[in-house]
């Protein structure tokens, strides 16, 4: 499928060693499965229950994602990546918004302005 997601072997190493070892309850999915669905559902936006099935069950990626939130193991493998990673690939988000000259305030600058109410009194 076009568009898909995967972490890439030097990434892996560097999640894997984060990950908790011990579980509970049933057999798990490949955590590194799960966490490129997860991934992939963040950059494309879409919702979880419509991430594809290659990555697993859209219900075992969410409920990760939540659990590892709330444990706030994705700080940590956030901090690891980028202290991994060279000053190049370091950026997270470069958006710049374009707004109308008017948007701060208009010409002239601030002035007051006799209210609505008032002009037609």
């Amino acid at each position: 499928m076009a568009g898909e997601f995967w972490l890439s072997d030097e990434t892996w190493g560097v999640i894997d060693a984060l990950l908790p070892k011990v579980y509970a309850g049933a057999r798990r999915k490949d955590d590194r499965r799960i966490i490129s669905g997860i991934v992939h559902v963040l950059r494309s936006g879409c919702r979880w229950q419509d991430c594809p099935s290659v990555y697993g069950p859209s219900t075992t990626i969410y409920n990760r994602f939540n659990r590892w939130s709330r444990r706030g193991l994705w700080n940590g493998i956030f901090t690891s990546l980028s202290a991994n990673t060279s000053a190049e690939t370091r950026s997270i988000d470069s958006t710049s918004i374009k707004v109308q000259r008017s948007a701060a305030g208009g010409k002239g600058g601030p002035r007051r302005r006799r209210l609505a109410g008032r002009v037609g009194a």
